[in-house]
């Protein structure tokens, strides 16, 4: 039997770089491309009536740009998970585009072959984004408010008991299930599971916003699990 294709929605306010991505992505097996938008409002639009698995989704764009489409899309309760276009990998949008819910971005010159996996792996659930490059967006927009982002990201994972802290610290870490099961001693189902609870008691949207967070609260460069004296676990 074979497998139902992956429903690629393109967004991109220039029509060449649609084109360029559409003749790219659009012969790769297992890749059904549903339509092409030129900016966020029209893209909502074609998510409702093409139901796209992933949406590769430019960042600036006229009327409603790539970060207010993805957070409007996020929150739909079908909705498809989205990569960001850039042309700079430590550019601040990115970082506020992942906060909105994308599980990933690539580069607008990232070779063909990888662009097709990363939308496989964004459709299998596998978040693009490495821990690497993770610290150098959140070093990029580092600024006066760090402490205060500390001590808030710190005050949301407090509702984790001590098990989800760890699997969310090892999340941060850029750990994959397999690894995280490994290193705690627990199955990579068990792992599955703990990442689910995670995802509904902090109201994030992936593993991308549980790295991030981690990262906020200062836990991800060290593998420090967070728990101080007097602090709620």
């Amino acid at each position: 039997m074979t497998a139902t294709p992956i429903r690629l929605l393109l967004v991109d306010d220039d029509p060449l770089v649609r084109a360029g991505l559409s003749l790219m992505i659009g012969g790769a097996e297992g890749i059904e491309i549903v339509g092409e938008a030129a900016d966020g409002a029209e893209a909502e639009d074609l998510v409702r009536r093409t139901r796209p698995d992933v949406v590769l989704m430019d960042i600036r764009m006229p009327s409603v740009d790539g970060i207010t489409a993805t957070r409007r899309l996020r929150a739909r309760p079908d909705a498809p998970q989205v990569v960001v276009l850039t042309t700079f990998h430590a550019d601040e949008q990115v970082l506020h585009a992942l906060r909105a819910g994308a599980a990933g971005f690539v580069l607008k010159d990232t070779p063909p072959a990888e662009i097709v996996d990363a939308v496989r792996r964004i459709a299998a659930g596998d978040p693009v984004l490495s821990p690497a490059v993770t610290r150098q967006l959140m070093r990029h927009a580092a600024d006066g408010a760090a402490d205060a982002r500390q001590t808030r990201a710190r005050e949301r994972l407090a509702v984790l008991n001590d098990r989800e802290r760890e699997v969310a610290v090892a999340v941060g870490r850029g750990l994959a299930n397999a690894l995280i099961a490994a290193e705690l001693f627990i199955s990579v189902a068990t792992v599955k599971a703990h990442v689910s609870r995670i995802l509904a008691k902090l109201g994030l949207d992936n593993r991308v916003q549980i790295a991030l967070l981690a990262y906020d609260a200062g836990l991800s460069e060290n593998g420090d699990s967070g728990h101080q004296p007097g602090s709620v676990r």
